[in-house]
């Protein structure tokens, strides 16, 4: 991305620099806010294709496909790359489109795919097979030497993880829970919600403490020191009771 940036005037530069840096920080926790910086950087430097890639991305996490679809195929005219062909195909499924999504799964770009690209694409596919009730298919789909290795890789708990809600959702929980077991063993960064899903299958219920409460339930504090005090003359007038006694 740096070289890139150096085709351009340095002033330049350092401010699409500063946008895109923003865009990273930003794009999981507020993605709104790493769109806008993205569209910023793509005014001030729409020909470069690290910022049309990252355009597409902060489009992408804020669910506008169509656009995120036309900023990652200007990125791909640009570098002639097919690193973004999976996340091309899943805008198609975000457009309502899954059988085109499954005929790129099998273009020849996929192919040319590096091993995690590869099972990014199967993922996709996967995905689409849902989308379109086909869901024994999609169980198959998944089915591959990248499953069944017990190798842990960046995307190993992701493909365990969709294979073993594609298992649920046919029913064959037995098989859906060793495989959300197997996601939550490989899954070191918490990229899933594997063990949720884990403690759902085995009836356990998390509760909030502070939200069992009673909205009627008043926490009861102790009384000022001033509060437990005598009042004034209370004591004198337990002494003169007391001799009264005598």
């Amino acid at each position: 991305m740096r070289q890139e940036l150096m085709s351009l005037p340095k002033g330049l530069a350092d401010d699409v620099a500063r946008n895109l840096v923003m865009v990273a920080n930003l794009i999981d926790e507020d993605p709104e806010q790493a769109y806008a910086y993205a569209r910023i950087a793509l005014r001030l430097a729409s020909r470069v294709a690290a910022v049309r890639e990252a355009a597409g991305f902060a489009a992408y996490a804020t669910q506008k496909y169509s656009e995120a679809l036309a900023e990652f195929r200007a990125a791909r005219r640009m570098t002639g790359g097919v690193e973004l062909w999976p996340v091309m195909a899943d805008c198609e499924r975000g457009m309502g489109r899954p059988e085109r999504a499954l005929a790129m799964a099998g273009e020849p770009e996929t192919q040319k795919l590096d091993k995690a690209g590869q099972v990014e694409m199967r993922l996709v596919a996967a995905g689409a097979r849902r989308d379109m009730g086909q869901l024994d298919a999609a169980i198959v789909t998944l089915q591959s030497p990248e499953l069944a290795s017990t190798a842990v890789h960046p995307w190993t708990a992701r493909l365990r993880y969709a294979y073993a809600d594609a298992l649920l959702a046919a029913g064959r929980e037995d098989e859906a829970r060793e495989w959300f077991a197997k996601a939550l063993e490989s899954d070191k960064d918490g990229a899933t919600d594997a063990s949720d899903r884990l403690a759902e299958l085995d009836g356990v219920e998390f509760v909030d403490a502070i939200d069992d409460l009673d909205e009627s339930d008043e926490i009861v504090e102790a009384p000022a020191a001033d509060e437990t005090d005598a009042a004034p003359g209370d004591g004198d007038e337990d002494e003169d009771d007391e001799d009264d006694r005598v």
